[in-house]
């Protein structure tokens, strides 16, 4: 199917990864001044986080050692830099992202694309800027108002359980799809851009997708 005006291209990624923080900034950029939405589609690296919060810095050093930790997140915060985006990694919180893959869920269902992109940057940034716990309901509410959503609703929406069994079966979709690597981006026409390149490669995805 030819992309049309107006058309999606879908993301997978995770709140939690650096990189999806950088590729989608990239691909914002790339279709400005098109009609062309990002519709997040919830991937999660590590589906069993501990739902408790703890320091990111913690977590790469027990996964990488002290100096290879301190090496990769100094040359992706000198990296986002160059791009624009602020890295904060000595706040960063890690948790478990399916609370938060959950509202993204919800946002594109009750307001669309647009909302849930812009919701999409702003968990980002609160995650990799902000030191904020993303699976904190009211922080999720204050976030979810900011991009104009109903604080009240997204906090009852969070009280339930709806929402799980679909992020929870999108994510195993798309592992059975064979999706190992994020962010990665699907054009309607059936291009694939996977991992982080950049905001002129993903514009030359776009033209040739429309």
């Amino acid at each position: 199917m030819n992309t049309m005006p107006g058309a999606q291209v879908e993301v997978y990624d995770d709140i939690a990864c650096p990189w999806c923080r950088l590729g989608t900034h990239q691909f914002h950029r790339a279709a400005e001044g098109t009609d062309v939405e990002l519709v997040h589609r919830p991937f999660q690296l590590m589906p069993d986080a501990p739902v408790d919060p703890r320091p990111a810095m913690d977590e790469v050093v027990a996964l990488f050692g002290k100096e290879q930790a301190e090496a990769m997140l100094s040359g992706m915060t000198e990296l986002g830099a160059s791009e624009g985006i602020e890295y904060r990694f000595d706040r960063a919180i890690a948790v478990n992202t399916l609370t938060a893959h959950r509202l993204r869920w919800f946002a594109l269902r009750e307001h669309g694309a647009a909302v849930q992109a812009a919701l999409a940057t702003s968990l980002f940034d609160a995650y990799f800027r902000d030191g904020v716990d993303i699976s904190d309901h009211t922080h999720l509410a204050r976030l979810a108002e900011q991009v104009g959503m109903s604080g009240g609703r997204v906090r009852d929406f969070l009280a339930t359980e709806e929402g799980v069994a679909e992020v929870r079966e999108q994510v195993a979709a798309a592992r059975r799809d064979g999706v190992i690597t994020v962010p990665r981006f699907v054009f309607e026409n059936g291009a694939l851009v996977i991992g982080v390149t950049s905001t002129e490669a993903l514009s030359v995805a776009i033209r040739e997708a429309r």
